[in-house]
């Protein structure tokens, strides 16, 4: 999915580093070191938000009209703006000539140096007007879904979600929300200074569901629609079937973030910024496998990989990206889509011994495999087939990889007690662990990130304080890790194989170490 190109030239300058004409932003950092083009677009500090950001020792301010244009303030309490860390009040307020001086030569309004992390950069006054206006307008003073005393978000509903993973999922976040609304500071607060509680409102939550329908061809319109109903400041969860992607180009158009939905097929991120997802789901699954295939151990290669998946379902996308991935390391790959009526075992009676054999089936298929399978190494997907609850045969355990895009079991089992317990308490029946244990981590990152954001709500700081904050949670679920840098969006990057321990059961065992494909 490619990025609209930007119009608007100060966002421009602001974003990409692109002047007007088209030639690449120049500037010049301390020492010497000359940057351009994407590598001096300002966001690069500042954040596509404007807010700034912190790390370290390292402060850089906001630069949003609200922030560089406010009167000089002598303590936080003479402040009508809304707090971020970084702000400054102790100062002189920017005019246009002192902003023009600070970008070209790093002169504060009180003409101190800046930072030498600052560059100075080479703008005429056509270029700096049109970057000045960009600052200005990016003050949100009415963000959509953001009230006064309440927080507006929506989870979405595919028509061809799952209806037990939608009802397990759509449990849990009924439930967190009237927590949150019951307990205002969450369970766990963070610690705050006097200076933020200042600023700090606790606001209700407010959950809109928006269920689809029809054709994905109408999907857009029904969002559309519903956003002008019910204006939300993010898309919270959601769960979706076989095509997510109508979805994901909505949250980028509308610029809404859309946090960790419940998806087996995201779509391409490309150059979105809106849509964060927990992993790249069949596609993951499919670096891990091409990964595992081309490297084989002792040298071997297969001649041959074999694909079965059904046509329609998500293991199509999966089988097109391992296809893909594999014809690049010169293995030849035949892939075959199952109709509804076509049975396994006929396709499976034209696989040899020599082949490598890749199964993107669900449990009612993989239950029918039969007693034993002609390839000698076989593949599946776990997302697909059910992780350690897959129906797989005894005679198919002993030559099957299931390729395992969460941390093992015995490893995650006690950041997943923290759900269960609170499942429990709530009498949640758990109807999908795995899909409801990731509703309840997305909508206690959102709880988390929205106490640090105070009251600075805006969509763009939103996604921005979740890329900040996310690698240091502890309690991450199913996955072993979370990591957000800027411009990432998928926040588990890797997997195990993994082996059935016994021929009957669900005791899985490590074939390997974490895999990074």
């Amino acid at each position: 999915m490619r990025p609209r190109p930007i119009e608007d030239p100060g966002q421009a300058i602001f974003r990409e580093g692109r002047l007007p004409s088209g030639a690449p932003l120049e500037a010049v950092r301390e020492g010497g070191m000359h940057v351009e083009g994407a590598a001096a677009a300002c966001m690069n500090c500042h954040r596509r938000s404007g807010f700034g950001s912190k790390s370290g020792l390292t402060s850089i301010p906001p630069i949003t009209g609200r922030y560089l244009l406010h009167p000089r303030a002598q303590t936080v309490q003479d402040l009508d703006i809304p707090f971020v860390e970084t702000m400054r009040f102790d100062r002189d307020p920017y005019t246009d000539a002192a902003i023009a001086r600070a970008v070209r030569d790093g002169i504060d309004s009180q003409g101190h140096a800046l930072s030498y992390l600052m560059p100075r950069f080479e703008l005429n006054d056509a270029d700096m007007a049109s970057l000045i206006g960009y600052l200005k307008r990016l003050d949100h003073h009415r963000v959509p879904g953001v009230e006064d005393t309440v927080l507006h978000f929506a989870t979405v509903v595919t028509p061809d979600a799952d209806p037990v993973k939608r009802d397990g999922m759509l449990d849990v976040m009924k439930h967190y929300f009237e927590d949150k609304n019951a307990f205002p500071l969450g369970a766990t607060p963070p610690l705050r200074t006097s200076r933020k509680m200042m600023f700090m409102v606790n606001r209700r939550w407010a959950l809109h569901v928006w269920t689809l329908t029809g054709p994905a061809s109408t999907w857009k319109a029904q969002l559309e629609q519903h956003m002008a109903a019910e204006p939300v400041f993010a898309i919270v969860s959601g769960i979706g079937g076989k095509n997510w992607a109508p979805v994901q180009a909505f949250c980028e158009e509308a610029e809404v973030p859309c946090l960790f939905p419940n998806v087996e097929v995201p779509g391409d991120s490309g150059a979105n910024f809106y849509p964060v997802f927990f992993s790249r789901g069949v596609r993951l699954e499919a670096d891990l496998m091409a990964k595992r295939i081309a490297g084989a151990q002792g040298g071997h290669r297969f001649e041959r990989v074999v694909q079965l998946y059904r046509a329609g379902d998500n293991g199509e996308a999966g089988a097109q990206a391992l296809a893909t991935a594999l014809r690049r390391e010169g293995i030849d790959v035949t892939s075959h889509a199952l109709g509804p009526a076509e049975s396994v075992a006929a396709a499976l009676r034209a696989t040899t011994s020599d082949d490598a054999l890749v199964l993107w089936l669900r449990p009612a298929d993989i239950a029918r495999l039969g007693d034993r399978p002609r390839a000698s190494t076989v593949f599946i997907s776990g997302l697909m087939a059910g992780l350690e609850n897959a129906p797989l045969p005894a005679g198919w355990r002993s030559v099957t990889e299931m390729a395992y895009p969460f941390d093992l079991p015995e490893k995650r089992r006690w950041r997943l007690d923290f759900a269960l317990g609170w499942f429990s308490i709530r009498h949640i029946p758990v109807v999908d662990l795995q899909v409801q244990a990731d509703t309840y981590l997305a909508c206690g990152i959102l709880a988390e990130t929205l106490s640090h954001m105070t009251d600075a709500f805006v969509r763009d700081y939103l996604v921005e304080r979740i890329e900040d904050m996310l690698e240091h949670r502890l309690v991450t679920g199913y996955y072993p890790r979370l990591t957000l840098a800027p411009g990432q969006r998928f926040a588990s990057k890797g997997g195990y194989f993994v082996r059935f321990a016994d021929p009957r059961g669900t005791r899985i065992v490590a074939d390997g170490n974490w895999l990074v494909p």
